[in-house]
């Protein structure tokens, strides 16, 4: 007999005939021998209207009685299933996060998780009971010792789904919602995206992150530090849906199911060097010409990192294996006979990395990182970021100095810490799909001092307003004064927060300034094969170049290609990209 959590959405839920459908479906089930925990979310737009009601009374609302408000959606909704199953002749009881025993941390509206305990859900299974449990909520021990409700934020019901998956050592958890389970992309914008049957938590953390909505980051990351199966499937058919598979195994922290120490381990790869193009001209084409050229040289490249123009020239660094610097020297000669600028390189550098699905959303990992460096006198000569991953590329000559000191900061065990690492090819498609993030923001700042310090001094200032970088790129290019320019992503709801921020510390550099970019959008392809394919990235910029398209930043991870475009060509890159990798219906 299997234990299955499944998680059923507002829109599954959005009405009488709905709830008596989805009833119908737990019972079937049932019947099969499983044992159920069913958690749900408020019916349709529930939580919506609740909104709406308090902003009719105040704009600005507390946040302990916005959870009191918002919680009772997903009581409605526990209760009718339940009285819908007990129709059918199901045994079924109704929880609320409380009586479920979901124990959170006591921020109001974004509460995470520490602990569930399960005693009193394993004893109403073990009754035959199948229980319906609120999901988005849970409570907290108040001052005195009072409990208090809490609620989750976005995504909450999908994260009390996968927590309770976690807990009780589920078969697996099943996400039934309004669609057939991850998409290529978003099939509101290209018609022919195609279901994926199977998808690695670290590509959906990507993918998710980035504007793919079917699946809220939190769920994927416990889903991912627990080894969780996780299935998202429609409600409306019975068909398969998506498959998101882990390497992890069931391991609780006593930090807590969302406290986990949020870096998993930490790489040094050594023996790397780095190639500079610098004053190249800044046009549709020129990455795809660079890029591709370099692929038919069988110059295999790492972290690509494209800054913000300046005038209409542009320049462009990427890092290579050491072995490979005559190769991709060879080739960028030839590309700059031909198009103009200047080449640089450099040979003994390494790349140092951290990794862990806690990394998202955590704006003081990154800094923790940069100010470790910092402080043991170590520059960053460049930075790359992902929604799991960062990675600085420093002299080789400090690197095990690095090593140590960053995992002391992080509190890594030996097994933790790897030294060039083996990376197996696991066969995995190039590229597993595409996503297009809508809310983001570029902002440069310019004139900043070239020295060790002044990239975490920045996210620093930022994460203490909360704020996370979701690009990072720093320009090669040497200003006078030996200063360098720092541009970055972030989402458009913290522009405003930012903005003052940075003009607060940028007052303290002479001759430095913030600019504030075009509006645009951020465009990526991810896939787990990337590392083992040559051309991915030339692929990329060839599909932009083709419709004309100018690209403003490039940044990279070993397992997505992150480009920057003008925010009117958005939808048509992501129609472009997505069929260049041919991942629609009836192109593969």
């Amino acid at each position: 007999m299997a234990l299955l959590v499944q998680k059923f959405g507002g829109t599954s839920l959005g009405s009488i005939e709905r709830i008596k459908a989805v009833a119908q479906r737990i019972q079937s089930i049932k019947e099969q021998g499983n044992d159920l925990v069913v958690v749900v979310s408020a019916m349709g737009h529930a939580t919506d209207q609740l909104t709406q009601l308090a902003s009719e009374i105040t704009v600005d609302p507390p946040h302990r009685e916005m959870d009191m408000l918002l919680s009772t959606g997903e009581q409605v909704s526990i209760s009718l299933l339940t009285m819908a199953l007990k129709e059918l002749g199901t045994q079924a009881i109704s929880l609320t996060g409380t009586q479920a025993g979901i124990i959170t941390e006591s921020a109001h509206g974004r509460a995470r998780i520490l602990e569930i305990r399960t005693e009193r859900i394993k004893n109403l299974l073990d009754q035959g009971k199948t229980l319906v449990i609120a999901g988005f909520q849970g409570t907290s021990l108040g001052i005195g010792g009072i409990d208090e409700i809490t609620t989750l934020g976005r995504g909450g019901s999908d994260t009390s789904a996968v927590a309770l998956a976690a807990s009780l050592e589920a078969e697996k958890c099943e996400i039934y919602t309004d669609v057939p389970g991850v998409l290529t992309t978003d099939p509101r914008i290209v018609k022919n995206a195609q279901l994926m049957e199977s998808i690695s938590c670290d590509e959906m953390l990507e993918l998710a992150s980035l504007g793919a909505a079917v699946l809220h980051p939190r769920a994927v990351e416990i889903a991912r530090n627990f080894g969780v199966t996780l299935v998202v499937k429609s409600s409306w058919d019975n068909l398969e849906g998506t498959t998101l598979t882990s390497k992890k195994n069931h391991i609780f922290s006593k930090c807590g199911i969302e406290h986990r120490s949020p870096v998993d381990g930490l790489e040094l790869v050594e023996n790397q060097a780095v190639v500079a193009l610098s004053n190249i001209p800044d046009r549709p084409g020129i990455a795809a010409d660079l890029f591709e050229s370099l692929s038919e040289g069988g110059v295999n490249v790492d972290l690509i990192i494209q800054a913000t123009h300046q005038l209409d020239s542009n320049d462009i660094t990427f890092t290579i294996a050491e072995h490979e610097l005559i190769k991709a020297q060879a080739q960028c000669k030839k590309f700059i006979t031909t198009v103009g600028g200047e080449i640089s390189s450099q040979k003994n550098l390494t790349k140092l990395s951290i990794y862990g699905a806690g990394i998202m959303g955590r704006p003081g990992i990154a800094s923790s990182l940069f100010q470790t460096l910092s402080d043991a006198g170590i520059n960053i000569r460049l930075i790359a970021t992902s929604e799991v991953k960062v990675s600085c590329v420093i002299d080789a000559a400090l690197g095990k100095k690095a090593l140590r000191s960053v995992g002391e900061v992080f509190k890594l065990v030996e097994k933790q810490m790897t030294l060039n690492p083996m990376i197996e090819n696991n066969n995995e498609p190039e590229v597993r799909g595409i996503a297009l993030d809508k809310d983001q923001i570029q902002i440069s700042v310019k004139n900043v001092p070239d020295k060790p310090g002044i990239a975490c001094t920045l996210c620093s200032t930022l994460a203490e307003k909360n704020i996370s970088l979701d690009t990072i790129v720093q320009s090669e290019r040497n200003n006078k004064n030996h200063t360098k320019d720092i541009s970055f992503t972030l989402k458009k709801s913290d522009k405003k927060h930012a903005k003052y921020a940075l003009e607060e510390l940028l007052s303290n550099w002479k001759g430095s300034k913030l600019e504030e970019g075009e509006s645009i959008v951020r465009i990526s392809a991810v896939g787990s094969g990337m590392p083992f394919t040559k051309g991915t990235a030339g692929k990329m910029f060839r599909a932009l170049a083709n419709q004309k398209i100018n690209i403003e930043m490039i940044a990279t991870s070993e397992i997505r290609t992150t480009c920057i475009i003008s925010e009117k060509y958005g939808e048509q890159a992501l129609k472009e990209i997505h069929s260049c990798f041919k991942l629609g219906k009836n192109e593969s």
